[in-house]
């Protein structure tokens, strides 16, 4: 189809900046949209709703859809008229992981490279002879924004900018595991919007400089404030209490050096990165908001209240209401507390709140800085004392007795948070709760839990009492009721009009756990979802998104459901043993709206889940996917075609 008239393209232009759309392809499949939407508006019909048709997951008929990024999905616009009109959606990458890309700094740079703390490329030298920089495999959290008066060179249409992070890399070229034993990069990626389509190109990739921060550890999900800054997160916080800790030790060895340089307590905070408008960014760490394992977390729109998921078992669910708007580096830590109300499947609750303490970000970090120790804050046995002074808690699946020591409790509040907050009676029964998004109209809030086992389970040898759920293994997401005028266990009011007051999972949105494994190994019903991770709410598409991290899919799914007509719909489909990732529904940047996705460790193969598909996937995917050493970082965009594949780069 030919291309309209300028005058006809600015006309459709004006006519969907007040409609959610997703950004276009370039040529005939832009004309074909904008004209669509022209027609549209010259009958007078104005946008009503949106919806996504379902793909159908991929199968061995066809192993090159299971072995990549494939997309057979569809936006469905309803238009005031009582017409609509439907578009087919495809998978767009930036790049994948290991290409060289052009750098802010001039010459190019190694996507997903990782630095040290003198921001010198670490070598992976496991293979003598090639030897060679490490880069990740695993993207995850990404947030794409704008900034008013951005100037950056080689951008012909508009600035836009996305932050992505980079969780860890799987294994160096020698094949040993080398998870969380590298600081977590992160970048700023300069891109270039068409005006007239919406496509996003990438022209520079800036790596963001940690050192100021003593490095990142394994940063998975992330958010984008109200305020227009990326929220990190520092993952599976190491273990102060330790005598030793190799993880750590390898850690430090890379990024400082020296295998003792690390300080456990500089670890498992809350990283914020600025965008400025060279396309350069920044980075602190707010120490006042937990030191738990942090994944996605959702700021109100109160800019004050932050709703926070704990990626553990024996995790727990966790508030922070900040002093001031759009300032997280001052604020009060809370802990919820279950009161069950059933059972049943992945149960329901309702949800109390117990004070822990409140700090600034920069009093926590002079206690680490200034050489606190574990013993200074609480003593922990792992076997019972046989004490009357000691406290029975549960931490990581197991016990510990722990006391506190004398005016310790704010250092053990941001610092042992998982231990004190144990020690005050907040439930610390979750396992795996990862993202968690807002349904601002509705009032709601979103939980994944990834995997609702062990310690929620009644009777299992972690759950301490107050959880005590059936399951299934292959998660759920749970929806919060939010309100204000709420009080805190001890009677204090809690300064928010956005606090939890109950959780509980939509019928749609628990997964279905299998007696058996299905023909192609599926140990999850493969048309649910199945060990939600990565979540985002758009709120002019009314629709949840939910990316899955399942060790019970062979294919890794992303999903879109709808909370008004509960419609679930399955929109993409990851390369086999990889998992989705770098979530963000974008409601809106200069016209168009986005849903960005990554995915991490395609072919990671696991024994029975894979065992039917590996010999005929590991091939393609190791041709697709840099022999497994590449990831691709990308956004979802529409076309005319019924069915396209990443069709990513080989090298």
């Amino acid at each position: 189809m030919p291309s309209p008239s300028l005058p006809s393209r600015r006309k459709a232009l004006q006519f969907l900046a007040g409609v959610p759309m997703l950004p276009l392809g370039a040529g005939a499949a832009a004309a074909f949209v904008a004209q669509a939407a022209a027609a549209k508006g010259s009958t007078g019909a104005s946008y009503r709703a949106a919806s996504f048709g379902s793909m159908a997951a991929p199968s061995l008929a066809t192993p090159a859809a299971m072995a990549t990024t494939t997309v057979g999905s569809t936006l469905n616009v309803q238009f005031s008229d009582d017409s609509s009109q439907s578009y087919q959606l495809a998978y767009q990458p930036f790049f994948m992981t290991g290409d060289q890309v052009p750098s802010t700094a001039g010459g190019t740079i190694l996507a997903g490279g990782y630095f040290d703390i003198h921001n010198r490329p670490i070598i992976d030298a496991s293979v003598p002879g090639k030897e060679r920089q490490f880069f990740s495999d695993c993207p995850d959290g990404t947030s794409l924004l704008k900034l008013d008066k951005a100037r950056v060179q080689g951008v012909k249409g508009h600035p836009v900018f996305a932050v992505v992070q980079f969780e860890y890399t799987t294994r160096n070229q020698a094949q040993a595991s080398m998870y969380g034993q590298l600081p977590s990069p992160i970048a700023v990626l300069t891109l270039d919007q068409d005006p007239a389509t919406g496509k996003l190109s990438l022209v520079k990739y800036h790596n963001v400089d940690t050192s100021a921060v003593k490095g990142l550890w394994i940063t998975c999900g992330a958010s984008l404030s109200p305020w227009n800054t990326h929220l990190s997160s520092e993952e599976y916080e190491p273990d102060a209490m330790l005598a030793t800790n190799a993880q750590l030790q390898s850690f430090s060895k890379n990024l400082f050096g020296d295998a003792t340089k690390a300080n456990p307590y500089d670890y498992g905070h809350m990283p914020e990165v600025t965008v400025h408008p060279d396309g350069t960014g920044s980075i602190k760490k707010h120490y006042c908001m937990g030191r738990i394992s942090h994944e996605l977390v959702q700021v109100m729109p109160d800019q004050r209240t932050a709703l926070m998921g704990d990626d553990a078992t024996n995790g727990g669910l966790f508030m922070f209401v900040a002093d001031k708007a759009k300032d997280l580096s001052a604020g009060t830590l809370y802990v919820g507390q279950w009161t069950q109300t059933s059972g049943t499947g992945p149960g329901a609750g309702n949800i109390r709140w117990i004070r822990l303490g409140h700090a600034t970000s920069a009093e926590i970090k002079a206690l680490v800085d200034g050489g606190i120790k574990p013993a200074d804050i609480m003593d922990v046995k792992t076997s019972d004392p046989a004490d009357s002074s000691y406290t029975q808690i549960f931490f990581n699946g197991k016990k510990n007795w722990v006391k506190l020591q004398p005016g310790m409790d704010k250092a053990a509040a941001f610092l042992e948070t998982h231990r004190y907050a144990a020690l005050k009676g907040g439930s610390m029964g979750f396992t795996k709760m990862e993202g968690t998004t807002v349904n601002v109209k509705d009032k709601r809030a979103y939980s994944a839990m990834s995997y609702v086992q062990s310690s929620m389970l009644k009777g299992n040898a972690a759950n301490q009492g107050d959880i005590q759920v059936e399951g299934p293994k292959a998660g759920a997401v749970y929806e919060h009721i939010l309100m204000g005028d709420q009080k805190d266990t001890a009677g204090n009011p809690i300064h928010s009009e956005w606090v939890s007051v109950r959780m509980e999972a939509p019928a749609a949105l628990i997964g279905e756990d299998l007696a058996k494994a299905d023909a192609l190994g599926n140990l999850a019903h493969a048309d649910k979802i199945a060990n939600p991770d990565n979540i985002k709410f758009a709120e002019k598409l009314r629709t949840l998104f939910i990316g899955e991290d399942s060790g019970m899919h062979v294919n890794n799914f992303l999903w879109a459901y709808n909370v008004d007509t509960q419609q679930l719909s399955r929109v993409l489909s990851v390369p086999a043993g990889a998992e989705s990732t770098g979530l963000q529904a974008v409601d809106e940047i200069n016209g168009w709206t986005y849903v960005m996705s990554n995915f991490q460790h395609a072919g990671d193969w696991e024994s029975p889940l894979h065992d039917v598909v590996k010999p005929k996937l590991d091939p393609l995917v190791r041709a697709n996917y840099k022999d497994r050493f590449g990831a691709s970082v990308g956004y979802l965009t529409a076309v005319q075609t019924q069915m396209t594949l990443d069709k990513p780069r080989k090298g």
